[in-house]
């Protein structure tokens, strides 16, 4: 197991990527003090019981978000009612995003 992590400036401040990578598999999550964006293995529902805003980041098997330098290129796809109220949406760009977690 690798673990990998990155600094995003947003205009908020800085959120922190972490990837987690096992052979032929990883999970991906950018955090910052208000919430996370996260790949598709994350339950954002539950996250929602939590009181976490929380929020889903295109990638499939065909095409996998795989490193963090890749993460600013997708889209939201899925969002808890904490990070909507974040202003977060589905289809937003995730570098806006980050914004708002930030």
């Amino acid at each position: 197991m690798e673990v990998h992590t990155k600094i995003y400036q947003t205009p908020n401040g800085p959120v922190e990527g972490v990837q987690t990578k096992w052979a032929g598999f990883n999970i991906l999550l950018v955090t910052g003090s208000k919430g996370f964006l996260a790949c598709p293995i994350i339950d954002v529902d539950a996250c929602q019981g939590y009181d976490v805003a929380a929020a889903l980041v295109e990638s499939t098997p065909d095409n996998p978000i795989g490193i963090l330098e890749r993460f600013p290129d997708r889209t939201v796809t899925k969002v808890n009612a904490k990070a909507k109220a974040l202003g977060i949406e589905e289809g937003m760009d995730v570098t806006d995003a980050f914004a708002l977690i930030a």
